[in-house]
């Protein structure tokens, strides 16, 4: 095999109906559809080299070498994208992000759509942008709403080829903007593999799936509509629903900390003002708090304000992963 290397860029993305439990492990084929918004600006740019000297997959994460751990889950990812391109051989893969790993900002996500998006550049082949959602899905099942663009819609699927992402609006359809309080740097100390698998040990998931199918459509509507007011209840209920779920699950899952609590709190009296914000909180105590970019101004100067908020970070709607460069 020739040395062939590619590096891609994919976004994190926030996600507005919520990706919570599988129906199957392997496959990561969720139980409910979910939408998201990938995130301008932070992102993983990942290189991946073929190279039949290798004797092993490797992995550098963030100029370091990765743990165990990290380097297995990307070599069995690796395995994936071999058994579909054909290929012999391991790989050089050096990644890094722009923004906390394990954090609630869906490094996984950004991490696994540049990985597969670089791998399959870096082999020479040109798979469709459905196909491209498949594979990034069996990496980190929210991978696949970071390969395509803007605002993307995740099908749950009864198949491998079924259970894709595609594009329902454009980056720049709609002016929305994602102010992160980053409460917590820290990698959590449970990672959303796990809290997927024990997410049917909640009474309460049930009902959280039994009503996602109709939430989605209101949030997918209101992001078309450009209903700011009707999204912003929409997207919190979803959210709230989920962490209620990881809540009783068992063990139970507590992502929350102190000045989670008070963001959610001061972003629902903001809305109340007339600040047109919402929140929304993946597995992580981080508050992604969505609005309008007339008001993101003006929320991130009060979210700086707030005692327990470490840093924050700014993000509008962003583009598709592609690959930024290759070589022979």
């Amino acid at each position: 095999m020739h040395v062939n290397r590619a590096t891609a860029r994919a976004f994190a993305n926030i996600a507005f109906i919520k990706y919570w439990g599988n129906r199957d492990n392997k496959l990561r084929l969720p139980v409910n559809g979910s939408l998201s918004m990938n995130l301008a600006g932070l992102y993983t740019e990942t290189m991946v080299r073929w190279d039949s000297r290798l004797q092993s997959d490797t992995l550098v994460l963030n100029q370091r070498a990765a743990t165990e751990d990290a380097r297995k889950r990307v070599a069995e990812h690796l395995d994936v994208l071999r058994a579909r391109l054909g290929l012999v051989g391991y790989a050089a893969v050096e990644s890094h992000n722009n923004f906390p790993m394990g954090a609630g900002i869906a490094s996984s996500a950004a991490a696994f759509a540049a990985l597969t998006v670089a791998a399959v550049g870096a082999a020479g082949m040109e798979l469709s942008e459905r196909e491209l959602t498949t594979l990034a899905r069996l990496g980190s099942g929210s991978a696949s709403r970071s390969v395509p663009a803007g605002f993307v819609e995740w099908y749950a699927g009864d198949t491998h080829e079924d259970s894709y992402a595609e594009s329902f609006a454009a980056p720049e359809y709609w002016d929305l903007v994602d102010v992160i309080a980053v409460v917590s740097a820290e990698h959590k100390a449970v990672v959303s593999a796990r809290g997927h698998q024990s997410a049917n040990t909640s009474e309460l998931q049930v009902a959280r799936v039994g009503g996602a199918a109709a939430r989605l459509t209101a949030c997918k509507e209101s992001v078309l509509n450009r209903d700011f007011m009707a999204f912003a209840d929409v997207v919190e209920h979803d959210s709230n629903l989920m962490h209620a779920v990881m809540m009783t699950s068992r063990p139970p899952l507590f992502y929350w900390l102190p000045a989670t609590l008070t963001i959610m709190g001061a972003v629902r009296d903001w809305r109340a003002e007339g600040l047109q914000v919402c929140y929304t909180l993946d597995a992580g105590p981080n508050v992604h708090c969505l609005c309008m970019s007339n008001h993101a101004p003006e929320v991130e100067s009060r979210l700086r304000a707030t005692p327990g908020v470490e840093a924050v970070l700014v993000a509008g709607a962003g583009g598709a992963a592609q690959v930024i460069t290759s070589a022979n």
